[in-house]
């Protein structure tokens, strides 16, 4: 059976203030009325039966992440003690799926991503199933970039293995760290490289398998857990092995050095939905080029991003390119060619021990 795993761990400190430690970026609605873990639930919930879908928090978010997805069964929210990057979270998931399903397949997604249109993302993901059901192949999602991006990783392309109903399935030849701006230029220009785009589909069995090889104290310590599953200690055997897990990404830990890898090219708008410029992208702007999500009164403003609470006014004047920001107890105001840097003004107020401000 095929099985869905939401990754939900994320913070999403570049949508700061309105994303906050107890409220972070996916439980967010950025992109349309629906926060963001509600539109890739219901994306997954189109082909995946809800029961057979798993979401992996933080105890912090678990409780919010239930309400925002009430058809989700509980026992399917898999809370983590503690951040250890994505190949400790895909492990957790594991675990739990081998228990009910060991020959499973697992179509892992990130909890907040924006891709349209929904029916294009399942056509990819069936495609990706059938080539991640023969023998131990890993399978990742593949975005053909459109501009030299240099926050994200990349693959780089093999030969073409199969083209069905124009989705493209090809070997990885290898997996490329974060570049900079030359060398990114370089990989667009090429046309043999996607954005990675953190989606993966595999077996149970050649995801442990891989654990096995490449993360073996990550593996013995999903072993561990999986001995303790359904046992009043649980909880606790968890939290003593995350606190010993060195936090690693499923690309540096198991990606880079598997053997049979392949990429699925996807056919749909996708964007990580990074920081605040990106929202432009995906919601209608007024005739100035403005995005509002607040009651404003506005002269001689373009282009700007502003977001309020209800019933507060915000007022601008002859303003152009800005992000303006306004909750309860803190307000935003940046260029928005500076939007990536919203994480900086998080990180002071942490250093600074600004604590009710995150």
């Amino acid at each position: 059976m095929i099985h869905g795993v939401i990754m939900a761990g994320g913070s999403g400190t570049r949508f700061w203030p309105k994303s906050r430690k107890k409220l972070p970026k996916q439980l967010l609605a950025l992109t349309s009325p629906q926060s963001m873990i509600q539109e890739t639930f219901a994306r997954l919930a189109k082909r995946i039966p809800p029961e057979r879908i798993t979401v992996v928090a933080s105890a912090d978010h678990a409780g919010r992440i239930r309400q925002h997805l009430p058809t989700l069964a509980p026992g399917n929210v898999v809370v983590e003690p503690a951040g250890r990057n994505t190949a400790a979270c895909i492990g957790l998931a594991t675990v739990r799926i081998a228990r009910q399903d060991p020959d499973g397949i697992m179509v892992i997604v990130p909890a907040d991503s924006y891709i349209d249109p929904a029916e294009q993302f399942l056509d990819v993901i069936e495609a990706a199933c059938a080539a991640a059901a023969i023998g131990d192949t890993m399978v990742v999602i593949g975005i053909p970039p459109t501009f030299p991006a240099t926050g994200y990783g990349y693959i780089q392309r093999g030969a073409l293995l199969s083209d069905e109903r124009g989705i493209k399935v090809f070997d990885v030849r290898a997996f490329k760290e974060k570049p900079d701006g030359e060398t990114a230029q370089r990989f667009l220009s090429s046309g043999q490289f996607y954005w990675n785009s953190g989606s993966f589909i595999w077996k149970v069995t050649t995801i442990l398998q891989a654990f096995r090889e490449f993360m073996p104290d990550l593996h013995a310590a999903l072993q561990r857990i999986a001995a303790g599953a359904g046992t009043p200690a649980e909880e606790r055997l968890v939290a003593d092995e995350y606190a010993r897990l060195k936090s690693v990404s499923i690309d540096y830990g198991v990606m880079e050095f598997a053997r049979s890898v392949k990429v699925v090219e996807a056919t749909y708008r996708w964007d990580d939905v990074g920081c605040w410029k990106s929202v432009e992208e995906h919601v209608e702007r007024d005739p100035n080029g403005n995005v509002v999500d607040a009651k404003v009164e506005m002269i001689d403003t373009a282009g700007c991003t502003i977001v309020g609470e209800p019933g507060h006014l915000i007022a601008t004047v002859g303003i152009k390119d800005l992000i303006v920001v306004h909750t309860p107890d803190a307000t935003l105001v940046c260029h928005k060619s500076r939007a990536q840097d919203v994480k900086k003004i998080v990180d002071r107020l942490a250093e600074k021990g600004m604590e009710e401000y995150l």
